[in-house]
Formats: structure tokens, sequence, C-alpha cells
């Protein structure tokens, strides 16, 4: 009994050109093509990298609208990560620096609260000037300032020794970071900023508070 329900949803793909997309409607029309007609629209999912330079966009939009012609619904692409895609930097400053087992460097920012994928994928994000563990001269355990045990971003190495009061700049962060951050501790949200890179101006269009993250309890 299909009543009240008005279309149909497949996610399958993750981070994936066109040929993975190809066979999933493939099999999508095979096993559930007896209900289309019955549906006033078809989600295809996210993760399509559209804008990745070999995306095959021709094919997509001949899937499409070939799709569409032989069913008459209306179809739907999820956005996902693919809109900001390599796109945006998340500012970090060195609060601290101490030891335990290694060199440790306690950051204004938080694993947990502003970029939750590197515990839960885990996710390794890039850093401006940074590589992996071992591959400059100086290695640090770069860590959240909330007090969870696990607020911990990774290891990372730079050419140069850390201070107090450097910034880091986080690379591609503008995809489920902004998304998903959460105020654990009180903890709060970066600022969301413009920059003009013909100008160099920098405009900040949202800043958080206290307010914010009293508000969302109450």
């Amino acid at each position: 009994d299909l009543e009240g329900i008005s279309g149909l949803h497949f996610h399958t793909l993750c981070e994936q050109d066109f040929a993975p997309l190809e066979r999933t409607v493939a099999a999508f029309e095979a096993k559930f093509g007896e209900f289309i007609a019955r549906m006033q629209w078809i989600n295809f999912g996210g993760g399509h990298h559209i804008t990745r330079p070999d995306y095959d966009v021709d094919a997509l939009i001949a899937l499409l609208r070939d799709f569409r012609a032989r069913h008459g619904v209306e179809l739907y692409l999820e956005p996902g990560e693919a809109i900001a895609w390599h796109a945006g930097v998340l500012v970090a400053e060195v609060l601290d620096i101490a030891w335990n087992a290694m060199p440790l460097a306690i950051l204004d920012t938080s694993a947990t609260c502003h970029m939750p994928d590197v515990i839960e994928m885990p996710y390794r994000p890039r850093i401006l000037g940074g590589g992996a563990a071992g591959e400059y001269a100086h290695t640090y355990r770069l860590g959240g300032l909330t007090c969870l045990a696990g607020d911990v971003i990774g290891d990372f190495s730079f050419r140069q020794p850390l201070r107090v009061g450097q910034r880091l700049v986080f690379e591609d962060m503008a995809l489920y970071s902004m998304v998903k951050t959460t105020t654990f501790n009180g903890t709060r949200l970066p600022d969301i900023a413009l920059w003009n890179s013909q100008t160099d101006l920098l405009r900040i269009v949202k800043s958080f508070g206290y307010e914010d993250f009293r508000g969302r309890l109450s």
C-alpha cells in the first residue's frame, strides 16, 4: 500500500562521479520501476561530485532529461559537499603549548564542536603549511579547547615550532563543518566571514555569542 507516499528516494553515493549514478539508476528502475508512475517525484540523493573537473556533467544532464521524459516525475539531486568543495577555511589560534609524551598544541577551536567529522568519520583536515606527523621537523598533537577527552584534531607537523598566538588555517572546511557545529561546553561557534580576494576586504557575516548557546536550550 503506497497511500500517502508521493515520492521515492535513494542515496547510495559518496564523493562519486557519474558512472556509479548511472548504475544506480538502472538498478533502481529494474527493482522499483513499477512504482515510479505512481510517484510525483524521485530523489537521486547526494554524493554527486558534480563540481569535480573530471565529472561528466553532460552525461548527468542527459540521464536526468531521459529519466524525466520517460517517467514524467520531478527529479531532485541533493546538493551535497560538491557545492562547497575545496572552499572555505577555519582559522584557529594556538592558546597553549604543552607536553604529554609528545608536544601538544591547544587551539581555540574544537574537533567535537567545529569539525565533528574528525571524530565521527574519521576525517583528517588539511592545514595550510602543515603536513603529516613526521613530514616536517616539528610534530604536534592538536587538541581542542573543550573538556572532552577525545577532542583531538590529530597529529600534524610544521617547518617551524608553533608559538602561542599563532594562527593555523584549516582548509576545505565549508562542507559539513558549518552545518554540524555544536556548542558543547558552551563553546562559541566561529564567526562566518567573507573574504574578497580582489580587494583583500574581510566582512563578518555572522557572529555567535552566549545568547546563541542559551537560546538552543531554553
